[in-house]
């Protein structure tokens, strides 16, 4: 048996150490809507596994994000909820040309607090007046997230957005949107389906037609200037049938 000093067994047993710790290669910052949070965590969790890069999300409404990025934050990947605010970055010349890919499809959904009795038809004319009991209807902002905008669509659609624009409560985002309906403190809501089942303090009380409004389509796109090797990778992934189950056992529909 071969005799070495303390030292050098000390210097092997840290080189061993060190050899088994996963390397991260490259960090990437992904800015994507709200509503993406659990999916493409684990979605992250899986790529990080796979490629040894590490993956660091902001999440938060669409519009917020892309005013982020507009502003020089740091982003290399931008996932929105609606084309609108991806166009809007197209548009400035801040994505990255021939990288904008149509990526998921989810629906718009009607809910109550876990515990409610509710049930809401969403039909032409629907009165929601009863079942707000003089309470507010929590949704994203009509005016700039996209959930809000959705909703906005849909209720025109059927014939009510006059008699409702007055009761929403405009929510800087579909999770927080949806985080006022776990309260309790609003006693409707209207969020993607994806939301609802993400939390077991809400329920479905109603699901609008889906020709009520536009298709809910999720874009990604690299970031222009800011993009990297990684980051195309983590694209690549996202588009990738590896990434499908994850999707889709979350509720999305993958394009």
């Amino acid at each position: 048996m071969l005799h070495f000093p303390k030292v050098l067994w000390g210097i092997l047993a840290l080189a061993l150490l060190l050899w088994s710790v996963p390397v991260h290669a490259d960090e990437i910052t992904v800015f994507a809507a709200a509503s993406l949070t659990n999916a493409l965590s684990e979605a992250g969790q899986a790529f990080e596994q796979k490629e040894r890069h590490a993956v660091r999300f902001s999440f938060a409404s669409s519009s917020t994000l892309a005013k982020q990025i507009e502003n020089g934050a740091p982003a290399q990947l931008f996932l929105s909820a609606d084309l609108d605010w991806m166009d809007y970055l197209g548009q400035r010349k801040l994505i990255v040309d021939g990288s904008r890919t149509n990526l998921l499809g989810n629906r718009l959904v009607m809910i109550a607090p876990a515990k409610s009795s509710l049930k809401v038809d969403l039909k032409a004319g629907v009165d929601l007046s009863a079942s707000l009991s003089g309470g507010l209807l929590a949704s994203g902002d009509p005016d700039h997230v996209p959930a809000g905008k959705y909703a906005r669509h849909a209720f025109e659609k059927l014939g009510v957005w006059k008699g409702i624009e007055g009761r929403i409560a405009r929510a800087d985002s579909v999770r927080a949107a949806l985080a006022l309906v776990e309260r309790a403190e609003c006693p409707l809501g209207v969020v993607y389906a994806t939301d609802a089942a993400a939390s077991a303090k809400v329920k479905v009380v109603g699901v609008f037609p889906e020709d009520s409004y536009p298709p809910i389509v999720y874009p990604a796109a690299l970031v222009k200037d800011k993009d990297t090797p990684a980051a195309r990778s983590l694209l690549e992934f996202l588009k990738s049938p590896a990434a499908k189950p994850i999707f889709e056992k979350h509720g999305f529909a993958v394009k």
